[in-house]
């Protein structure tokens, strides 16, 4: 097993940590929607000690996410299961919370759209849902560096980033609490079942 490594990962998981202590507080058991690495698995398992992280991604990624996981040896750090929207039902687990971080823009529109409408269908009342990424507000990039790296993720086939009107308008069963500005031009969405 390769422990992978994304330095992205590194610089961001403190800033996203500062916002998950607050935002799943109440929470008990949390899925981590594509967890790539393992990287922030295992950072946020660590900090988190009250949750139950439990990890998932496509079966190719699996093995760095085992191997991050298996040196840390944490308790409240699940192994990671194949979970793909549109492909796997989802888990019978008793989950309260919900992250993913820079998966949107990867995904397909009709998959972020399903990711979105499933999640509200599946969180309990008062579930959270945080989700990390790039985002467009009112249809205009951020930044530069945004609209260029959105113009590369089309050209290698990926869905590319989705605005925040759009992704409020597909959560249906949720509502959008807090929009958060976070380093590097991204943003955390903190989303909350009603």
């Amino acid at each position: 097993m390769t422990k992978n490594f994304a330095p992205s990962c590194d610089r961001n998981q403190q800033s996203i940590l500062d916002q998950l202590v607050v935002h799943f507080q109440n929470c008990r058991q949390v899925l981590e929607i594509g967890s790539g690495t393992g990287q922030h698995a295992v950072f946020f398992a660590k900090h988190l000690p009250h949750l139950i992280w439990n990890t998932s991604d496509m079966l190719e990624n699996h093995g760095s996410i085992n191997a991050w996981i298996k040196e840390a040896s944490l308790s409240n750090l699940i192994a990671p299961f194949e979970f793909h929207f549109g492909k796997n039902d989802w888990p019978d687990l008793p989950l309260d919370g919900i992250f993913t971080a820079n998966t949107t823009h990867i995904m397909q529109r009709d998959q972020a759209k399903l990711m979105m409408k499933t999640v509200g269908e599946n969180l309990p009342s008062g579930g959270v849902f945080c989700q990390y990424g790039p985002m467009n507000v009112n249809g205009e990039y951020t930044s530069e560096g945004n609209r260029e790296f959105d113009q590369s993720l089309k050209a290698g086939g990926y869905g590319g980033m989705c605005d925040i009107a759009e992704l409020t308008e597909w959560a249906e069963k949720m509502v959008l609490v807090e929009t958060i500005s976070m380093p590097a031009n991204n943003m955390l969405l903190v989303w909350k079942v009603a």
